[in-house]
């Protein structure tokens, strides 16, 4: 290496130093350059008989092994520039900054594409998805933490090359008592995040598309990074929550173990209603319904009030969104069957009246009006 750099010396004596190390760095860049797109070539000849996973991280890292090309010819073009002690220090340091971003973005690359592939072979528009939102959440939630800890890891290890940070290391370990509160209290919410993430992405009790009923809001779970979770409401809103709170707080899901949901519709009618018709009509619409999934179907009297009972009926439909659509085909289909055939057993008020004599004075009430004093 040294015969190296004194032959360039004395072939080019009579050219400023820092002309010389520019042509040097150039060259070096262009065949580092030269080299990358023979290889990549090369790589991709190779692995386009291989399966999904080559192809994609061969095709997804050709900027980053590009850079990392780059570097390497820099760092060998530094080596035989006629540069000062100090220029040659700086510009290494920059290089190696360089290569710690350049192996954490093909990290992080080479775990997106994992990530894509795995998850190519499960349908979240299935009609049942409850296997594929478990295994979508696991992945993202995992996805999500692990590239926050190649990122940490990268911000960490480029600012440990630096001697001050290095230094202030060391006194922090040296003073491990006050720091060590001072850095947790600081860092309290993001690793509060972080692990609410690992425990969600473990225990699941939320997945990717559950529908939730959450702060008083009905929708699915949109999206769930590293820090928070996005619950789609049913009006198109977006409600925004932290991990944590799913941890530490109550709330509804609808498709824990299943998609499937029974439906209630409760209806107040007099009681001269015929129950058995009204089971019966419900037992038609339900069947010519195309959303109720042929599991769950009861009509049954759940209460006596004053004036009416009160009649539940009960129907399953595949998820959530279907049983709401349900409910309300049985409520506008029932209360047209009612209205027409059955209209005297509607809700209504009534007034038993005795009459003292055999005539009715003018300030007597009429039967069948109610009169309010």
């Amino acid at each position: 290496m040294h015969n190296v750099i004194d032959e360039i010396e004395a072939r080019a004596t009579w050219m400023p130093d820092w002309v010389l190390s520019l042509l040097i760095i150039g060259t070096m860049l262009a065949i580092g350059f030269a080299a990358h797109r023979l290889i990549f070539n090369g790589l991709t000849r190779i692995v386009a008989s291989r399966d999904l996973f080559w192809r994609s991280l061969v095709a997804r890292t050709e900027k980053p092994l590009r850079l990392l090309f780059l570097v390497t010819a820099s760092a060998f073009a530094v080596t035989i520039s006629p540069l000062t002690v100090t220029q040659t220090m700086v510009v290494r340091h920059l290089l190696l900054i360089a290569f710690i971003i350049v192996l954490a973005w093909m990290a992080k690359t080479a775990l997106h594409i994992w990530t894509t592939v795995y998850l190519r072979r499960y349908k979240l528009d299935a009609e049942d998805n409850l296997l594929a939102r478990k295994h979508v959440t696991q992945s993202r939630i995992m996805e999500r933490t692990a590239g926050f800890l190649i990122i940490g890891m990268a911000v960490a290890t480029s600012l440990m090359s630096f001697d001050a940070v290095r230094q202030y290391g060391v006194s922090l370990l040296a003073s491990a008592g006050v720091a060590g509160i001072v850095l947790g209290l600081a860092l309290q919410p993001v690793l509060k995040n972080v692990f609410a993430g690992i425990q969600l992405a473990i225990t699941q009790p939320i997945r990717i598309d559950d529908a939730l009923l959450v702060e008083g809001e009905w929708g699915n779970v949109e999206e769930i990074t590293s820090t928070y979770v996005v619950v789609k409401i049913w009006d198109w809103r977006r409600l925004i929550l932290p991990l944590s709170y799913f941890i530490e707080h109550p709330f509804q899901n609808w498709t824990r173990e299943s998609a499937s949901l029974i439906g209630t519709v409760m209806i107040y009618l007099d009681y001269t209603v015929p129950v058995d018709a009204v089971r019966k009509k419900v037992e038609e619409i339900v069947a010519q319904s195309r959303i109720w999934d042929r599991q769950v179907i009861n009509v049954a009297v759940t209460d006596f009030r004053e004036q009416t009972m009160e009649i539940r009926i009960l129907a399953s439909a595949p998820n959530a969104g279907k049983a709401f659509d349900l409910r309300c085909e049985i409520r506008e289909k029932l209360i047209g069957f009612i209205q027409s055939d059955y209209p005297s057993s509607l809700p209504r008020f009534r007034t038993d009246l005795e009459q003292n004599g055999s005539k009715t004075g003018k300030n007597d009430v009429q039967p069948g009006i109610y009169h309010a004093l």
